[in-house]
């Protein structure tokens, strides 16, 4: 995305994805130093032709979404939404960002792309209401059906079509719900 590309629904951002650098083992026991441009255009050429089904590890992270919308969806029953409201979104956040993080290098761009557009979303949304819910299970509606319909790379126009469909959604949602952002952007 370019600079004056707008992220995150313009809305002003209250959480950002953590991401966990795990400690290198195999540099700890390689040492410092570059690779050769040979060892690197391997990498690039084995993860270029990868052929692993990603489809499992995509549904493994689909499931852990789904707990954590039904399980946003239960407290808001209960009447408990703003007692666990950042550790409900952080539930739906893990996967989401597994899911972007991952799509691209198993040939599944759009999941990337959607992904991303779905932790945006969730890095700006104070509380997980039902409306916010219902975009969530969208995204994971689309997801699904990506998975499942083995759509490699992009998927063209159609997939340009969906992403812009949920994108519109999330821009809707925060028209008809300002006051589910940010408090001190008021």
């Amino acid at each position: 995305m370019g600079e004056d590309t707008p992220t995150h629904y313009n809305q002003k951002q209250i959480r950002k994805a953590e991401f966990i650098t795990p400690p290198n083992m195999l540099k700890s026991k390689v040492g410092t130093g570059g690779l050769s441009q040979t060892i690197l255009t391997k990498a690039q050429d084995l993860l270029e032709s990868n052929s692993v089904d990603f489809r499992p590890l995509g549904e493994m992270s689909l499931d852990q979404l789904q707990d954590g919308i039904n399980q946003a969806a239960v407290d808001l029953d209960k009447g408990e939404e703003e007692r666990s409201a950042e550790k409900l979104i952080r539930q739906m956040l893990y996967p989401s960002m597994q899911l972007k993080a991952n799509g691209g290098m198993f040939h599944y761009d759009l999941v990337t792309i959607i992904g991303d557009k779905l932790v945006q979303f969730l890095e700006v949304i104070e509380t997980p209401d039902i409306e916010a819910l219902e975009i969530v299970q969208a995204f994971h509606t689309t997801l699904r059906a990506v998975l499942l319909g083995q759509i490699q790379g992009t998927g063209g126009r159609y997939g340009a079509e969906l992403v812009q469909a949920l994108d519109d959604a999330c821009h809707r949602y925060f028209i008809k719900f300002p006051d589910n952002i940010d408090p001190h952007k008021k």
